[in-house]
């Protein structure tokens, strides 16, 4: 009877002809022919295998014969006998080839390799190694449905498609490999329910479009270790460069594949308690923490998988006492190991809605933030890493918030670095800016660093890739440059003897004139559908003074060279980056490989953008340079200090940001749902004030009321829905003022509401007041009007009451429509009003509401002028100075008039 290694000998065979027939256009009736030697060598395995084929799964050999047994009709003797046939001629020619490997061997003067776990049967078990198995109590699989794996369409090269609610699907063996690798920043991990009857890795492509898709779990780990940049590690897993070690991690891989099958079909105890005493034995023999060797390899990853390691469920449904001392022992090793963790989290998290169990007590995910990719409790670093070559933005709002949110959710670290690669356009203005923006956004860094820390690391990095061959040094003009890039044409210079290459580099850094025309570019991939994997600049010269290190350094690294580098060295484990870096993705994970440097995670989310309005540094940059704001910190300007001075509160802007999330959906916003969102949180807080405009008031007499000069007051809630906001005093007198936009058509015996005082009756209207009389019992639902009012005092004061408008006037710009034709003119009012005597009291950022007219933030206190001059702001002025904050709605919050559209 043959050996099942002679009968998947057969099988290989009689695939081999098949395949052979097909490619050179054979006669189709010898390739019919050969199919069915090919059917019946399988067949003839799975008989002699209990049923399982060769792929380690239940053998069936089509829709007729499942037909046929079940009307019990036997299939065609033919079959059987050509079968049989197959199955002696293959075991003759793998006989031959084996005396012949082995001769060989001998000749060469070496030993043979070590054998592996026997497919049939596992190695005798040591004395000291008790061989009674208890198996795990799982419940036996029904014989798994022959699936057929659909048809893939798009799949992006290293992309792994599965379904994470099939336990037959799960890629646990490939996700596991890149975790211990380091590498599983580069699997895009894709949920598909639908199509992926198995894991299906796609293979290497042009741009985003994957070559080849390959299926299998074992087949999608090994493709990832065989063709990854980074061979240096992985090519331990699979055994290193020692044939035999491989040898050895292939068959115990293989073992495994087998046992798990079936496992499936008969339930674990048949199918793998063979699988653990091979592993006890092993273990025990060698003396050996892992299975092939000092280090974990694949083939522990694979039998862990086998053996129920391989799932979602924290810690597995495997009870380690049936596993015995030495299987348990290896068995919990894995499990516990840093890499699983991680493995698990990723296999949880690829829906992007369920939280790993083992993640520990962390807080509810804010709605609208999504769960981190890999992301462990106490393992995330994030770095928010501004140039300081202007202000902070609305945009830069979404990032830095974004980075501490997840910094602190997981109980990590914040690095705020400071991208200073480019001297020309970086000051310590701007440095310092951002530091004080960072405060006002509530933002703590645990750390703060600068780029310019790391040039001379860089340098030696640079370096580094021009030996490696990996650089070049090229002093094409910049437009030509350019349009070979564009053409796909290789530099003249991309051939450079690594000689010259670094004596130009040295040249450049140097800061001769003649090392200006040099740059420095990596040598990738000029055919790539991806532009900026097109040999991108990775170091110029420039001989600016910087603004920390001076005249020490005479050329710089470009971002794309330092960002991957500095993310790596620095420990970053997610780097938050806008989607518009997208293209550059590839290109940073290819600077980290190709400097076999510790591999980042990136996750990606769309920048906020909002209708009306610019945030380009460059164009912001002109508006203060050409007089149409009074600064950075002007409120119409959508900078952080800017929205900050026109009202918004810091708890509503994180709250804003948060509930956006980290989408990848670029979306313009809308301030009014912006400003909404603000009324809400300061709404409540705010203490209600009365003023009066000086240029439309009209007097109101109280025949009833005390004199001006008696200095009689009332007590009243600051806020009337929150008394707990304390008190404060209004003063009464016969001699008020009110709107007369709001006595307009008044009639004599109308009863009028005095807001927060009571009732009067008009007795008299004429050209120089309205009198009336103070009804102590009056009702105010018989009044007609309720009017905001004050008392005529010499201890009233004028207040300026500023509002905004947008300094673009259209919605959205299209690319090629230049901003300088949309200004709106119109951007700014004001008006004065009288106030009432306890707004003195004021403090800068205190925000009020003036009854009927809107919420307001204190940006200049009464009587302080303030420093730098007078501007159209109200500074240099005695006046009480106060910003509108929009609420969200068109039109102010009463009917009171205002100068422009309140948006």
């Amino acid at each position: 009877m043959s050996s099942l290694e002679d009968l998947r000998a057969a099988v290989t065979a009689a695939a081999d002809s098949v395949t052979s027939l097909k490619a050179s256009g054979g006669d189709p009736a010898d390739i019919k022919a050969a199919v069915v030697i090919l059917l019946g060598a399988k067949k003839a395995f799975a008989d002699a295998n209990g049923g399982i084929g060769v792929d380690g799964k239940p053998f069936s050999d089509g829709k007729k014969d499942k037909k046929k047994k079940k009307e019990g009709v036997a299939p065609p003797p033919k079959l059987e006998a050509n079968a049989e046939n197959a199955a002696k001629k293959a075991a003759k020619k793998a006989e031959k080839a084996a005396k012949k490997a082995a001769a060989k061997a001998a000749a060469a003067g070496g030993a043979p390799p070590p054998s592996a776990p026997s497919a049939d049967k596992p190695p005798p078990a040591p004395a000291a190694v008790a061989t009674t198995f208890k198996a795990p109590a799982v419940k036996a699989k029904a014989p798994a449905k022959k699936r057929k794996v659909a048809q893939f369409g798009k799949v992006e090269p290293l992309q792994l498609c599965f379904s994470p609610n099939d336990g037959d699907a799960i890629p646990f063996i490939t996700i596991m490999c890149a975790a211990l690798t380091g590498l599983d920043p580069d699997l895009k991990l894709k949920m598909d329910k639908h199509r992926a009857a198995a894991p299906a890795l796609g293979t290497t492509g042009v741009g985003k479009v994957a070559d080849a898709v390959v299926t299998g779990d074992v087949t999608c780990a090994t493709y990832f270790l065989k063709t990854h940049q980074r061979l240096d590690l992985t090519l331990p897993l699979l055994g290193g460069e020692d044939p035999i070690a491989q040898a050895k991690v292939g068959e115990w891989v293989e073992y495994a594949s087998k046992c798990k099958g079936a496992a499936e079909a008969t339930g674990f105890a048949a199918g793998c308690s063979e699988l653990v005493e091979s592993v006890a034995c092993a273990l025990a023999a060698s003396g050996s923490v892992f299975l092939t060797g000092s280090a974990l390899t694949l083939a522990d990853v694979a039998v862990f998988d086998a053996l129920g390691g391989g799932t979602k469920v924290h810690p597995s449904p495997v009870n380690l006492e049936d596993l015995g001392p030495e299987a348990g022992r290896w068995f919990k090793l894995i499990e516990m190991s840093p890499a699983t963790l991680k493995c698990r989290h990723l296999l949880c998290g690829v829906d992007g809605s369920s939280e790993f169990p083992a993640s520990g007590a962390l807080d509810p995910l804010v709605s609208g933030c999504h769960m981190l990719e890999g992301a462990l409790p106490f393992e995330v670093t994030t770095r928010f890493p501004p140039e300081p070559s202007g202000y902070l933005h609305i945009g830069h709002a979404k990032a830095v918030l974004l980075n501490d949110y997840y910094a602190r959710r997981y109980k990590g670290k914040l690095i705020v670095r400071f991208d200073d690669t480019n001297p020309s356009k970086e000051k310590e203005e701007f440095q310092q800016s951002i530091v004080e923006d960072l405060g006002k956004l509530g933002v703590h860094p645990d750390v703060v660093t600068y780029t310019s820390d790391y040039f001379e690391q860089m340098k030696g990095y640079a370096v580094e890739l021009i030996k490696n061959g990996l650089a070049f040094m090229d002093d094409t003009d910049q437009e030509a440059m350019q349009a070979e890039r564009m053409a796909r044409k290789d530099s003249s210079r991309r051939g450079l003897s690594v000689e010259d290459n670094i004596k130009y580099f040295e040249l450049m850094c140097s800061g001769d004139a003649e090392g200006a025309k040099w740059c420095l570019r990596a040598k990738i991939n000029m055919q790539s559908v991806n532009g900026t994997m097109r040999d991108p600049v990775l170091y110029r010269q420039n001989l600016t003074p910087h603004h920390r290190s001076g005249t020490t350094y005479k050329a710089y690294p470009t971002y794309d060279l330092a960002c991957p580098i500095v993310d790596s060295v620095e420990g970053v484990s997610h780097a938050l980056r806008t989607t518009e870096y997208n293209d550059r993705d590839e290109q940073y994970a290819w600077i980290q490989n190709a400097l076999k440097l510790r591999r980042v995670r990136i996750h990606g989310f769309a920048r906020m953008g909002f209708q009306f309005t610019e945030l380009s540094k460059r164009k912001l940059t002109w508006f203060v340079e050409n007089g149409h704001v009074t600064g950075w910190d002007d409120p119409r300007f959508p900078t952080v200090r800017g929205v900050v001075r026109r009202g918004i509160n810091i708890g509503a802007l994180r709250s804003y940001i948060l509930g956006q999330g980290a989408s990848r959906r670029l979306t313009l916003m809308e301030w009014s749902k912006f400003w909404a969102e603000n009324k809400k949180v300061i709404d409540d807080g705010a203490p209600r004030y009365m003023c009066c405009s000086t240029e439309g008031a009209k007097k109101l007499r109280i025949t009833n009321a005390p004199a001006p000069d008696d200095n009689v007051f009332l007590t009243i809630d600051c806020h009337p829905k929150f008394p707990e906001l304390g008190k404060r005093l209004i003063k009464t007198s016969s001699e008020l003022l009110v709107e007369d936009s709001d006595v307009q058509g008044v009639e004599v015996g109308e009863m009028i509401g005095l807001m927060r005082w009571g009732v009067c009756k008009v007795t008299d209207v004429n050209d120089d007041a309205i009198v009336a009389e103070f009804l102590p019992d009056g009702d105010v639902k018989d009044c007609k009007r309720k009017l905001t009012w004050l008392s005529e005092s010499k201890q009233n004061h004028t207040v300026k009451l500023f509002e905004f408008d947008n300094l673009i006037n259209k919605k959205s710009l299209e690319e090629e429509e230049n901003f300088k034709d949309f200004i709106n003119e119109n951007n700014l009012a004001y008006m004065t009003v009288h106030g009432d005597a306890g707004m003195k009291s004021l403090a800068v950022d205190d925000v009020v509401q003036i009854e009927r007219r809107g919420l307001y933030r204190v940006d200049k206190v009464y009587g302080d002028k303030g420093k730098g001059g007078k501007d159209v702001l109200g500074r240099g002025e005695e006046e009480l100075v106060l910003f509108m904050i929009p609420d969200g709605k068109k039109k102010a919050m009463s009917s009171l008039s205002t100068k422009l559209e309140h948006r």
